[in-house]
């Protein structure tokens, strides 16, 4: 596989390590993944879609990360049908996921137009035919209209579960990326918002470089209507 350029030196090369990390993966998987790399190196500058101080770390900050969350998804907490990126913004982890999962639908939900857009065109790119793009407030979808969700950096837990509790279904599950402080943001979730969502820990994982620890957390919604 070619090696991307980091758009800001022509001499470097940034690494991808997702085949020797992720070695069982089939190869069209594979290739997909690198295209989309590709697509946000070439588009970072103008979009702001990652860091530029990631870009170096790319591989393992944002790939392997979506990946091995998806793996939670998809294979530990049983994640189907239709699944909704609330933020998705840079297509983490929506875009890896419908990659990595062509069986499920995915709906990738952000605000912002450009970013949207992005989106839709890596999404014809890498033929995609399972994963659609949104430019709209999640709050601005119908009510009740979802039945399993993900974001990654949206919000905190408290304002993620505040709002959007309308347009999810009674007993919907909304999953959660979050660090080792997790913890923290569930003790800060507002007593009268536990009455619609029951927050749990799904699962941990380690990225392949690193010793930091992340988590899953999900938030079922409650069949009490507002």
């Amino acid at each position: 596989m070619s090696q991307p350029v980091d758009p800001k030196s022509t001499n470097q090369v940034l690494p991808w390590r997702i085949p020797e990390w992720f070695s069982k993966t089939d190869k069209v998987t594979l290739e997909s993944l690198h295209k989309f790399f590709d697509l946000i190196v070439k588009y970072n500058q103008t979009l702001n879609l990652i860091s530029p101080r990631t870009l170096p770390v790319a591989d393992v900050i944002h790939f392997a990360d979506s990946i091995l969350a998806s793996r939670i998804l998809y294979e530990k907490a049983g994640v189907k049908g239709l699944l909704y990126d609330i933020g998705s913004g840079n297509g983490f982890p929506g875009i890896i996921f419908g990659i990595l999962y062509p069986d499920v639908n995915v709906q990738l939900i952000d605000v912002d137009i450009r970013k949207v857009e992005f989106l839709k065109s890596a999404i014809h790119a890498l033929g995609l035919k399972n994963v659609q793009a949104v430019a709209t407030p999640i709050e601005k979808l119908p009510d009740a209209s979802i039945e399993f969700a993900v974001s990654r950096g949206f919000a905190n837990l408290s304002k993620s579960i505040l709002v959007t509790r309308k347009v999810f279904k009674p007993k919907a599950v909304y999953f959660h990326m979050k660090s080792e402080e997790w913890p923290k943001e569930v003790a800060d979730i507002p007593i009268q918002l536990c009455s619609y969502w029951l927050p749990e820990h799904v699962a941990d994982y380690k990225l392949p470089i690193g010793e930091v620890k992340f988590s899953i957390v999900k938030t079922t919604r409650t069949a009490k209507s507002d």
